[in-house]
């Protein structure tokens, strides 16, 4: 009875361990390495996501911000106490900045401002110090994105855990296009709602099963936002996301599960994450891409 067990321990190490091996041709397992690598390089990088210290959605009118707690907007203690304020006037921001502080745009001091948004070519992005903040315009909102260059959560990133890179997850997609091009609506962690156009789902095979997945219009590719039954278990419980070519001549699109990655929410409270749509929820295990970075990072 002692061998028996011995052989049977034997056995379910072998295939937890054989598990974890990596399925693939090389050079195609050195290519998603190499693509997560420069995921990490990126998120890193003073415009990525781990120097995240706050976003304040402004009023109408006037915003006083600095660290001082006295403040309409309360910025992290290493700054300045009275930086100055916001005006929210309709669609416009100004900052007007206090006398005895210096704020600068690209080096240059600013003293008032009016300032674009994301969603102009280029934001206004103003320093003082460690901080720099710009405006974002979500929907009607309009708010302040903070970011510290000397974030803890950028200094203590240690990476993201990944799947095993297996080629299997590498899936060849018929595409089915919607003619007209579909408006989908797609949910966002800070409760709004935006209208994306599909133009055409992603259908696919796995185990037996077909699935389909509506993609976004994304320039030159396809944007997938999407949730399976790993969610909230292994990965990070709002869904992941991935990029995938648009369709070639003969309207095949390759998935890649393998670059399925976490959204800016996965790691930092002050992203605004688009949701997957519900008909983006998949009744499949997809032990592929990223993990979860976890909810107790943050």
């Amino acid at each position: 009875m002692k061998r028996y067990f011995l052989i049977l321990f034997s056995f379910m190490l072998f295939n937890c361990t054989d598990s974890l091996k990596e399925k693939g041709a090389p050079e195609y397992i050195d290519r998603i390495k190499e693509w997560r690598n420069k995921r990490i390089e990126n998120l890193k990088k003073e415009n990525g996501w781990l120097n995240l210290a706050g976003l304040y959605w402004l009023k109408e009118g006037k915003n006083s911000f600095g660290s001082d707690p006295s403040n309409d907007i309360v910025f992290p203690p290493e700054a300045p106490g009275f930086i100055g304020y916001f005006v929210l006037s309709d669609s416009t921001v100004t900052v007007k900045i206090n006398d005895n502080i210096e704020v600068y745009e690209n080096g240059i001091p600013v003293k008032e401002k009016l300032m674009r948004s994301d969603m102009d070519d280029s934001a206004t992005v103003l320093q003082s110090g460690r901080f720099k903040w710009f405006v974002i315009k979500r929907g009607n909102l309009y708010g302040i994105r903070l970011r510290d260059l000397e974030s803890p959560l950028l200094r203590d990133f240690e990476g993201i855990e990944t799947y095993p890179v297996n080629s299997d997850w590498r899936i060849e997609a018929r595409f089915e296009p919607y003619n007209p091009p579909k408006k989908i609506n797609i949910p966002t962690i800070i409760g709004t709602t935006e209208e994306e156009v599909s133009p055409g789902a992603l259908v696919f095979e796995k185990e037996g099963n077909a699935y389909r997945l509506d993609a976004i219009d994304a320039g030159n590719r396809l944007f997938i936002v999407f949730a399976d039954k790993t969610s909230g278990i292994e990965t990070y419980g709002a869904g992941r996301f991935l990029y995938a070519d648009k369709p070639d001549s003969t309207g095949t699109v390759i998935i890649d599960f393998n670059m399925a990655y976490n959204p800016p929410c996965a790691f930092t409270r002050y992203a605004t994450c688009p949701l997957p749509p519900k008909q983006n929820y998949l009744n499949l295990r997809i032990t592929a891409g990223e993990k979860n970075y976890g909810e107790l990072h943050h």
